[in-house]
């Protein structure tokens, strides 16, 4: 690969992450605002099937920028996607943090009470997220791999979906988890959220799956990759 392709790897690498990193700290400003999209009215343990947070919306991308990551640039950059979200999740909690420290004016269009009741959460939130969300990434990328390795490049769609439908539970599984231990979420919504969550996850998932294909065969027409073939960065 000639240096020209490598900075223009470089260059889509870290869009990738620009987006990976506004999608999981997005997600987790916003949480705390809940819909429901009724395409089946249905009601499981007490809760309306996809009764969900909006902070739902964006994390899947995250999902799949982490799966395209793993198989153009490889398990270390993916990894490093990871720990680059981690930061600014922490670095968004502190800012919030601050500024929820810090009085308003009596003019302020949005008072002391207003900001805490929107973002005055978001702590909580944000650590229940980051601890979820750091376990399954963990679990996605060691899992893309795995089958990576076990079907030499070959079964996209497999990968992709077994990695993604399994991190997402345990995304779901945990963050609620967290989210009711603290007293932000009662526990008569726990199995229904779940349930509700996982399954909304698991659509989006396999709604994205062309697009990772799409992504792929983009990158393998572009930087002329043969199949398993992965970038190596400056």
């Amino acid at each position: 690969m000639t240096l020209k392709d490598k900075l223009a790897a470089q260059k889509i690498y870290l869009f990738l992450g620009a987006l990976f990193i506004t999608s999981l700290v997005v997600s987790n400003l916003i949480f705390q605002k809940f819909f429901y999209w009724h395409p089946f009215d249905i009601e499981i343990f007490g809760a309306k099937l996809f009764e969900i947070s909006v902070g739902i919306l964006p994390y899947p991308i995250t999902f799949l920028i982490t799966d395209l990551i793993s198989e153009i640039y490889g398990k270390k950059r993916a990894n490093q996607i990871v720990i680059a979200g981690i930061f600014a999740s922490i670095f968004s909690l502190l800012i919030v943090y601050t500024a929820n420290l810090v009085p308003a004016t009596s003019w302020s269009p949005v008072n002391n009470s207003l900001f805490t009741t929107v973002f005055g959460n978001t702590i909580i939130a944000v650590f229940a997220s980051m601890m979820a969300y750091l376990l399954a990434q963990l679990v996605d990328i060691q899992i893309y791999h795995f089958w990576k390795r076990l079907t030499n490049g070959k079964m996209l769609w497999l990968r992709n979906n077994c990695s993604t439908f399994l991190s997402q539970f345990v995304d779901t599984f945990s963050v609620l988890f967290l989210l009711c231990s603290f007293g932000e979420i009662g526990w008569d919504k726990f199995a229904g959220l779940l349930i509700s969550g996982f399954l909304f996850k698991v659509f989006i998932a396999i709604i994205d799956t062309p697009f990772l294909y799409l992504g792929v065969y983009l990158f393998r027409k572009r930087f002329k990759l043969k199949v398993n073939e992965e970038i190596n960065l400056l």
